[in-house]
């Protein structure tokens, strides 16, 4: 008798509030991760606890917060009113329980489903609470949901208001930790969107003056075409300039959450800027045309967002409150009025974006041949040469696309070795396989043109399908996987550098990541230790006992399809590439790809790590040799290598 015949009562189960949490995380903050992504869950957590916090400030209670984290500990201290006394366990450790649905205390805040700290409370290993009301303090601890400490009501001299001790789960949380920039870009967009407060980081302080203004001054690689244009109304602020890239590119908030997938309002203003501008010089021109350069930001306020996941990454209301105006009319009437109204009283800045939209006419009309016979060759080969094997994900209906959709990753790897053996262990709902074949061009400094014409980097495009921008990106994940030698290295520059010059946003957004693989194995008859650096391979070692067989991997074709699988699973290892605050990318790719060779030489000697492997020790003795070798090989420039 089949197992589904024996269905009965003893089948069904309840789980409480925590165990819910803890056996789908994902549907209350998304990805777990390890936090090398922007949207990673120890993030989301944050963010659940920092949320509250901006909810009071936006009420008027409260101008600062601070934040401390060390190591994996969070603390989290507001200076609202604090949670009322008597419900401060509930708060925390009841689902469906918050002041957010009385919609008069909280009418446009962020989180409306009364889970956020729930969740937070439930992943964590350890998580207080203190309340601070007139003169009386309430803690409560818990673990992984569960209460611990109970604590009576104590007088205090403290200040109104509340604060939150976190551990995520080490269990749920693989190998996690906390990445500045992460959160730094996290904490500088609540300052953008909430002028006025002050958030103080492990002593730093956060703080804007000019909102959305002072966002793209600081994401803007190089100087604006024409001064940025700052546009506030009723629940609703924007700010726009073009710059001299490719692309567009777009910062979308809601309610102060950053919708790091756009959604109804960012498709409103995409809409919205286009047709004011061909009204405004009253020109048909091509909707892309207007938009390509174009660096924006948009933040609305709405009543009972709807967003089309827990971690509120994508904005789904098509209305700005139930029953009101459409969210495409609320944008569309606001730019129609503003922004004409700005361009007829800035001629100067009319004629700047004029120029740059006829630039783009151009362009465009110059490639059309080009890009025609670009996608023929992309279909031809996807069909024949089998560069990309794609994953299933993309064969399915567009629901089950939609909810693996954060997951979708696309290896690109350097030879067939490599490649194979990702194809043959890779989860191929999800993961997908590019094989390079040689060495990609080096692209810095050429139009794109270049993407077209040249065969690595046009399949490449047309595998991410991003040829008219980020919006079809058929991969939220790009990861480049070559051998950690001297000319994987150099391989990873110049795939930085291809989209970097051509697809910044792509970077910009937290898509693209470098595969950490290890350097050693260290293995006795009883255990296998992979270890991705020395002091790993010392610690391994010293486990294991110095009899221990110990294997250097020198390329990813050394490693066999069995081990490779433990090397891209629910552990894989990935470094971020990401953008600093205060990086200017055509500064960074002049540096490292241009032809200032000398300086770049004289910096890889400075800064290269001496590994025995790929340095070896001559016999006279001349390792200072032996590295200005291998600096000089690196710093060459692709004409030069040729």
């Amino acid at each position: 008798m089949s197992e589904t015949a024996n269905y009965g009562e003893e089948h069904i189960r309840s789980l409480d509030w925590k165990e819910h949490i803890r056996l789908r995380p994902g549907m209350y903050i998304g990805k777990l991760g390890d936090g090398s992504s922007y949207d990673d869950g120890i993030y989301i957590l944050l963010k659940e606890v920092l949320d509250n916090c901006i909810d009071e400030f936006v009420m008027g209670h409260g101008k600062k917060i601070e934040v401390t984290i060390e190591g994996p500990r969070v603390e989290v201290r507001d200076y609202g009113r604090g949670v009322p006394l008597g419900k401060v366990i509930d708060v925390v450790s009841k689902i469906n329980t918050g002041a957010k649905y009385d919609s008069k205390a909280f009418k446009k805040s962020v989180g409306l489903n009364g889970v956020g700290t729930k969740a937070v409370n439930a992943l964590s290993t350890y998580f207080k609470i203190e309340s601070v009301r007139d003169g009386q303090l309430k803690r409560a601890e818990f673990d992984r949901g569960v209460l611990r400490k109970d604590e009576k009501l104590v007088k205090t001299e403290e200040a109104n208001g509340t604060r939150v001790v976190f551990e995520p789960d080490d269990q749920m949380f693989r190998q996690y930790q906390f990445r500045e920039q992460h959160i730094e870009r996290l904490l500088w967009n609540y300052c953008y969107l909430n002028t006025g407060l002050t958030i103080v980081y492990n002593g730093k302080r956060f703080q804007s003056k000019n909102g959305l203004l002072d966002l793209l001054e600081t994401k803007m690689d190089g100087e604006p075409l024409y001064p940025i244009i700052h546009l506030i109304g009723d629940d609703i602020e924007v700010a726009l300039t073009h710059a001299n890239h490719y692309g567009e590119e777009y910062y979308s908030f809601v309610n102060g959450q950053h919708t790091t997938q756009g959604g109804t309002h960012q498709g409103a203003f995409r809409e919205a800027v286009a047709k004011t501008i061909k009204e405004f010089f009253k020109k048909d021109w091509e909707a892309g045309d207007c938009r390509t350069g174009i660096v924006a930001a948009i933040s609305v306020k709405v009543v009972e967002p709807v967003f089309e996941s827990q971690t509120k990454t994508k904005l789904g209301s098509l209305e700005v409150e139930p029953g009101g105006q459409s969210m495409r009319s609320f944008v569309g009437d606001f730019l129609g009025r503003e922004l004409d109204n700005f361009l007829h009283k800035n001629p100067a800045v009319a004629e700047v974006l004029q120029a740059r939209i006829l630039q783009n006419e151009r362009e465009r009309k110059e490639l059309s041949g080009i890009r025609k016979l670009a996608r023929e060759r992309a279909k031809k080969a996807s069909l024949h040469n089998r560069k990309l094997r794609d994953c299933r994900i993309h064969l399915s209906d567009a629901a089950k696309k939609e909810d693996r959709r954060e997951e979708s990753t696309l290896f690109i790897t350097e030879g067939d070795s490599a490649s194979g053996s990702i194809t043959k262990v890779r989860d191929v709902e999800t993961q997908a396989v590019f094989s390079l074949k040689g060495k990609p061009l080096n692209s810095f400094g050429l139009t794109k043109k270049v993407v077209y014409e040249n065969e690595e980097f046009n399949l490449i495009q047309a595998a991410l399908d991003i040829e008219d921008g980020m919006d079809s990106l058929r991969y939220n994940r790009i990861v480049i996987a070559t051998d950690a030698d001297v000319d994987g290295m150099h391989i990873r520059l110049l795939l930085m550098t291809f989209f970097l010059q051509f697809f910044p946003d792509l970077v910009k957004n937290d898509h693209l990541y470098i595969l950490q693989t290890p350097l050693f194995r260290v293995r006795n008859k009883k255990e296998t230790i992979y270890c991705y650096s020395d002091e790993e391979r010392l610690r391994a070692i010293a486990k294991l006992g110095k009899t221990a067989e110990i294997t250097r991997f020198k390329g990813l074709g050394e490693i066999s399809p069995d081990e490779f699988k433990h090397f891209i699973g629910p552990e894989m290892r990935l470094e971020p590439v990401m953008i600093t605050k205060d990086a200017k990318v055509n500064d960074l790719l002049g540096f490292y790809m241009g032809k200032n060779t000398p300086s770049r030489q004289d910096f890889i000697i400075g800064n290269l790590r001496v590994e025995k492997d790929l340095v070896e020790e001559p016999t006279d003795g001349s390792t200072a040799a032996r590295i200005q070798d291998i600096a000089r090989k690196l710093a060459m420039s692709e004409a030069e290598i040729e």
